[in-house]
């Protein structure tokens, strides 16, 4: 289903709508406005606790580098290994994050679908004429509810805001304990011997965190590319999240 939202025409509560079904009366009575207003609390609501299941995530992942951080350096002789670990539950946790945060974009779109669709046009009292018959568009999105995005772009968007910082802070605390902890490396025969955890070479190791960080990065890119395209090179700075 397409993101609703983000259709600019705007219909004017209470005047009338020119649809494919012909001119219609949308004036409202006061039972359905008291009923739209208990739908956008709802939905305001519902997009609150999705807020703040996204955020948890989010302070999973921050908790489980801090531990990571500090196993690796408490002591002189302690592996670096926690934080590739860490790598991999920080993944877990986008993941997760990113599927909470499908869930999300649905509350908060129909959410701001009434902000423009109603209470905007109610507020501003300028009449137009829409092309788009919104209450249509609102209720199919109630009989037939799908993701407004995919998985790949909200994991871009979740990248985007947190968590192509904490995979960076991940990577520079791991090349500080290669590098300088407990003592500087005198050589880059000694860089590839700390590098190596078990049977696996310094250089597998490099090139596996290479590719790790050069994945999401492309990701971020690539989705914020396809944002930029959908919404417009301005639609970063004027979005609330």
């Amino acid at each position: 289903m397409a993101e609703f939202i983000d259709v600019p025409d705007e219909d004017r509560v209470g005047g009338r709508n020119q649809s494919p079904m012909g001119d219609r009366d949308k004036t409202y009575s006061s039972a359905e406005i008291g009923a739209l207003a208990h739908l956008y609390r709802g939905e305001v609501y519902r997009s609150t606790i999705w807020r703040t299941r996204l955020d948890a995530t989010t302070n999973w992942s921050v908790v489980t580098l801090g531990v990571a951080l500090s196993i690796s350096y408490a002591d002189p002789a302690a592996s670096p290994a926690p934080l590739l670990l860490a790598g991999v539950l920080i993944t877990l946790f986008l993941n997760l994050e990113a599927r909470r945060y499908r869930y999300f974009n649905v509350w908060r779109a129909r959410a701001r679908f009434l902000e423009t669709k109603f209470y905007a046009p109610m507020l501003t009292k300028e009449p137009y004429e829409d092309t788009i018959d919104w209450q249509s568009s609102l209720a199919r999105d109630y009989l037939e509810p799908q993701y407004h995005i995919s998985f790949l772009r909200a994991i871009g968007r979740r990248l985007r805001r947190n968590y192509i910082w904490i995979f960076l802070v991940q990577s520079l605390a791991y090349l500080g304990k290669i590098l300088i902890h407990p003592t500087p490396i005198p050589s880059v025969d000694a860089f590839f011997y700390r590098m190596a955890i078990g049977p696996a070479p310094g250089w597998l190791i490099l090139a596996f965190g290479a590719a790790f960080l050069a994945l999401w990065a492309s990701v971020t890119v690539y989705v914020w590319r396809l944002d930029q395209k959908k919404h417009g090179a301005g639609a970063s700075s004027r979005s609330m999240g």
